[in-house]
């Protein structure tokens, strides 16, 4: 066997194997998602986040509404857009990185816009009697699937770029620590139900697996183009 078949052979099982674990983590998150989805107007939901309610008061206590406000305002559609419009032009002027450039935007929007479409396909009233003002559907919460998405995406730049492993380590958990705390704020603000958070997040979460290796591909396909269409105008006579 030639090395070049051999290259070939190692390159289309990579391939497969990034596609096969890409469609299971994809595939579970959306079974997730619609479960939670036909199980959400059952009685045995309704428990559930009534119980919800109720524990989100005792961990994050009754008079703490000032600061709860501020950490859900860390996923709200104004800071992620001007977060991820930090990141762009961070990424495309300082860093050079076209690939992220692309993928931070395609990662935040797609999220909001997925989250609208899924609002209007499950028509989910908000909670009675909200802590905080809050307007359209519930389900799934869109502070939650927008938190998974965008800071699942910084965890994935961080555990790609960040060297040193305690850093590493710290950011990732601090990262996961405010996405849950995020959602947990939701709940406890009563803008939303304990099961639209849980939604958000699977939705986010599947979003964000699918859209990474996706665009990973493109990027990969769209070098190999411009460095065949570069070499083919290196080998033309001038």
């Amino acid at each position: 066997m030639t090395s070049h078949l051999r290259r070939l052979l190692a390159g289309i099982t990579l391939f497969l194997t990034e596609f096969a674990i890409t469609l299971a983590l994809g595939t579970l998150g959306v079974v997730i998602f619609l479960a939670l989805g036909r199980e959400v107007f059952d009685q045995d939901a309704a428990t559930f986040d009534a119980q919800a309610f109720r524990w989100s008061r005792q961990v994050l206590g009754a008079e703490r509404q000032q600061w709860v406000e501020g950490v859900t305002f860390l996923a709200s559609r104004n800071f992620i857009s001007g977060a991820a419009s930090l990141l762009i032009n961070w990424f495309l002027l300082v860093q050079r990185h076209r690939w992220y450039s692309l993928l931070i935007p395609v990662v935040a929007l797609g999220s909001i816009t997925l989250n609208l479409v899924l609002k209007q396909l499950y028509q989910r009233p908000r909670p009675l009697l909200p802590l905080t003002s809050a307007s359209g559907l519930s389900f799934p919460s869109g502070h939650a699937m927008i938190s998974a998405s965008f800071y699942g995406l910084l965890i994935y730049l961080v555990w790609t770029h960040v060297r040193r492993p305690a850093w590493r380590y710290a950011l990732v958990v601090a990262l996961l620590a405010l996405i849950l705390l995020i959602g947990l704020t939701r709940v406890y603000l009563r803008v939303h139900y304990a099961t639209d958070v849980l939604a958000g997040f699977t939705a986010g979460a599947a979003w964000l697996v699918v859209a990474i290796p996706l665009l990973k591909k493109v990027e990969t396909i769209v070098k190999k183009q411009f460095k065949n269409r570069l070499q083919s105008a290196e080998k033309q006579p001038t």
